[in-house]
């Protein structure tokens, strides 16, 4: 075993950790000497000292969900009168919206619905298409990609054939939890994507040219060991691949939950974005999560290892479900990176910068609670659902 000033040099001198060091120095190494690790290779990384951050929105299309993973308080099952589904003209409004305070991309993920066909998800696409040209589709995680693949008894390479074709952009890395079957079997997420499904998902959108992110949901069921593999099974893949533009962590949100449980610590947090930053090297960005840590960590973040701040989000879901409502719109965004010591900029889902915040060239309503996919109550049906071949009991009496 390598002491740790040792494994300390081995990084500052820019050599690839292995498994047994990596797990070594998340395990023993203080805390201050984590983040002052992650902050070097981020410096070197982006030595211009800009932090990034997009605006777009996360709109999640539909609640109804199949796939019943234990940690998840915003699914609901087919027939649920709390189940929504969202029309059309519901998201072009949501669109507007975003567009309006200088958004440029539709961050579109839900449950895995049986009464929602890849014909809808193509004409939605399109229809998007055709009203705004230029604005983004970050949409459908690696499990929604496969749902649609046994629903539509297609390979997943056809499928996202067919999804590029009507105006898929990118794809989110949602639904990896922790790329351990293990650990998936005790979620019950299994059986939504095991942890090659969920790889080979990326491994087919990367080849095809479209450029995705990748996520990790920790401080649930698995070790620190499986904590670890996750991130080799990512810097495996980018090796293969060069496909991912960043990593985003986040910590188990268990209020309302089926598993229940206790949070991780925000010092839980910067340990596991720091070894992140060290293990993926050759990832150029990773991303603060403030959605699920707050403001005032997901600034911290930025000594951790994180050279962006997310995205101003606009409407949240998932993890209000699960009882965390963090806000902060593109100013407090802004003045938690300058706070920092960094230069804001605004960017896009590739990372490329499209220039200074939105708010000091016109004037932006300022944003104090994030928005939801709907008012409380309103129960609804899109009229174009009627339109798809239903599969669920409900579906069809509909």
């Amino acid at each position: 075993m390598r002491s740790i000033p040792d494994l300390a040099d081995k990084v500052r001198g820019g050599a690839r950790l292995d498994r047994d060091e990596a797990l070594d120095l998340y395990r023993r190494a203080p805390t201050p000497l984590l983040g002052q690790l992650a902050d070097e290779v981020r410096g070197r990384k982006h030595p211009e000292r800009v932090v990034s951050y997009i605006i777009d929105r996360n709109v999640n299309y539909t609640n109804v969900c199949v796939a019943k993973c234990s940690f998840c308080a915003f699914y609901r099952p087919v027939g649920s009168p709390e189940g929504y589904v969202l029309g059309f003209d519901e998201l072009f409004n949501k669109i507007d919206e975003t567009i309006a305070v200088g958004g440029v991309q539709l961050l579109l993920q839900g449950g895995h619905n049986p009464d929602l066909p890849l014909t809808w998800y193509e004409d939605l696409f399109r229809a998007v298409k055709t009203r705004y040209p230029s604005f983004k589709l970050h949409a459908l995680s690696p499990p929604e990609v496969i749902h649609l693949s046994r629903l539509s008894q297609l390979a997943v390479p056809q499928v996202l054939e067919r999804l590029m074709a009507a105006g898929l952009d990118s794809v989110p890395g949602g639904g990896a939890e922790i790329l351990s079957d293990r650990v998936r079997k005790l979620l019950h997420c299994h059986g939504k994507a095991t942890s090659d499904e969920w790889l080979d998902v990326m491994r087919h959108a990367h080849r095809m040219g479209l450029r995705t992110t990748a996520t990790m949901m920790y401080g649930t069921v698995e070790t620190d060991e499986e904590r670890l593999e996750h991130l080799w099974r990512l810097r495996d893949l980018q090796d293969e691949t060069g496909g991912f533009t960043a990593f985003i962590a986040w910590s188990y949100q268990p209020d309302h939950t089926e598993l229940a449980g206790v949070e991780a610590t925000g010092i839980d947090y910067l340990r596991t974005l720091a070894i992140a930053r060290l293990v993926l090297d050759n990832f150029d960005n990773l991303q603060a999560s403030w959605v699920t840590q707050g403001g005032k960590v997901g600034q911290l973040s930025l000594a951790y290892g994180a050279n962006d701040m997310g995205s101003v989000m606009i409407e949240e879901n998932v993890v209000r479900a699960a009882g965390a409502s963090y806000c902060m719109d593109e100013v407090e965004i802004v003045r938690n990176i300058e706070d920092a010591g960094f230069t804001a900029k605004r960017r896009n889902m590739h990372y490329e910068i499209l220039g200074d915040p939105i708010f000091r060239e016109r004037d932006v309503p300022r944003m104090t609670e994030l928005a939801t996919a709907r008012q409380e109550g309103d129960t609804s049906v899109p009229a174009e659902l009627r339109l798809y071949p239903a599969r669920s009991r409900t579906g069809r009496k509909l």
